[in-house]
């Protein structure tokens, strides 16, 4: 892989070369994709889902929206940090094509921006719900009516995926989503494969898939533009990541890290002595005892702790990168950033107590049930409406249900089951926490 060819600025549609060189310095291409995300409807969305704690009412605990801000904001500076080195190294792309370090810094923002927007309501446990509704409810009916790459789509359903679908899918009057620039979209992807094989290799980029089927064509238009190495041939497609993505990620696990680390201690959850502790291993190589000595509130070590925190995980995250971006661009390099960390036993130990004091406590738990429950009774009320039971006739609920979700009317004309279906998912992942609360009161009778 070659950076000329990862920075394309190429959009959907295009007819002609877009060359660095010739932008416009007030308004780069690269700059034009984080504001098309963050004026987007599904970006707005994100206000009310899940990071942490679901339905939180209190105003201090993060929310997707503001916890992929910050994700991009830390992704911005990742990406001048490395663009900086990268610039230095490589000269030529800024002296014969025009690259500056901040169009590696708008790459990153951009796609640190939408990295969350195609998860479901109620967080990790929305996924699984939408994914469990077709291998273990009543989606299973439709399994001999799908292939066996389609049918995993929907039992392992991936926000990952479906957020490549929400920035790409064409729309009634919308071709191309939101047009990004594929270099955007390369970054953003951060499993480069189908849902099938599952899980072929312990390498990073085959964790999980960042595509469906419904997007296989675009994405392969995608991975061909930016000239990614191919890691499979015949039947099965998968690529090595787009070496931003590395950046994108690092951005993403320093922040649910350390914040998410943060709203636990905000909440009660982790003791806040014992989270200072932890903080100040991670960052002691470059504490100033002085200055930490003279904050006299909780609020003001933590704060400090958290900023020097980033600030450390971010200049290590850029080192990592450049050392490794011989092998990053060949396509040989497998695991995160993170992974090579000086810090990794200290990030381990934080994220264990996150997941012990937070992810797992009861709050969240009882919350994450009910969710789970009304995910799965409005996928069972939406499929029956659009596609019923063989000789089940239409009753007036299912052609009432159609009327109050126009969003469907798209969906009910797709030709095939499998394009419905992932219609239907798609949509219910677009539902805030709070109105997937309120369709279910309202399917129920229980909101007059």
């Amino acid at each position: 892989m070659n950076w000329e060819q990862l920075l394309s600025l190429k959009r959907f549609g295009d007819t002609h070369k877009r060359l660095r060189k010739e932008q416009n310095e007030t308004r780069l291409g690269f700059e034009v994709d984080y504001d098309r995300i963050i004026f987007s409807s599904a970006f707005r969305s994100l206000q009310d889902k899940t990071q942490v704690i679901p339905l939180s009412k209190t105003d201090f605990v993060h929310t997707r929206l503001t916890h992929s801000l910050e994700v991009s904001v830390v992704g911005r500076s990742l990406g001048r940090l490395a663009g900086q080195k990268l610039i230095e190294k490589h000269p030529h792309l800024r002296d014969t094509f025009g690259y500056r370090m901040n169009d590696f810094g708008a790459i990153v923002a951009a796609a640190a921006l939408a990295h969350d927007i195609g998860n479901p309501p109620f967080g990790h446990s929305g996924e699984k719900a939408i994914g469990e509704y077709f291998s273990h409810g009543n989606g299973n009916r439709f399994k001999d009516q799908l292939s066996e790459k389609e049918f995993q789509d929907l039992v392992k359903f991936e926000g990952n995926a479906n957020g490549f679908k929400i920035l790409t899918e064409n729309r009634p009057g919308i071709t191309g989503g939101l047009r990004l620039s594929y270099s955007t979209l390369g970054a953003f992807t951060k499993y480069p494969k189908e849902s099938l094989p599952h899980k072929p290799t312990n390498k990073i980029e085959d964790k999980k898939f960042g595509f469906f089927q419904s997007e296989r064509a675009v994405f392969e238009e995608v991975a061909e533009e930016l000239g990614l190495k191919k890691t499979r041939d015949g039947k099965d497609i998968g690529y090595s990541r787009h070496p931003l993505a590395f950046l994108v990620e690092a951005a993403d696990d320093i922040c649910y890290t350390i914040i998410d680390f943060e709203d636990g201690i905000n909440l009660g959850l982790i003791d806040e002595d014992y989270a200072l502790e932890y903080l100040i291993k991670l960052v002691k190589d470059n504490i100033n005892t002085g200055k930490y000595n003279q904050l006299k509130s909780t609020a003001d070590r933590l704060a400090y702790l958290r900023s020097l925190a980033i600030n450390t995980l971010i200049v290590e995250a850029a080192d990592i990168f450049i050392q490794n971006e011989e092998a990053i661009l060949n396509g040989e390099f497998h695991e995160s950033l993170f992974d090579m960390s000086k810090y990794e036993a200290q990030i381990k130990d934080i994220i264990k107590i996150s997941i012990e004091k937070i992810y797992q406590s009861e709050e969240v738990i009882s919350k994450e049930i009910a969710g789970y429950r009304m995910l799965s009774y409005l996928l069972d009320v939406y499929t029956k409406a659009i596609l019923p039971e063989r000789n089940a006739e239409s009753s007036n609920f299912t052609k009432l249900v159609l009327k109050s979700v126009p969003e469907l009317d798209p969906v009910m004309e797709s030709e095939s089951v499998y394009e419905k279906l992932i219609g239907i998912c798609s949509y219910t992942a677009s539902l805030t926490d709070g109105m997937t609360v309120a369709s279910f009161k309202k399917y129920k009778g229980q909101s007059l």
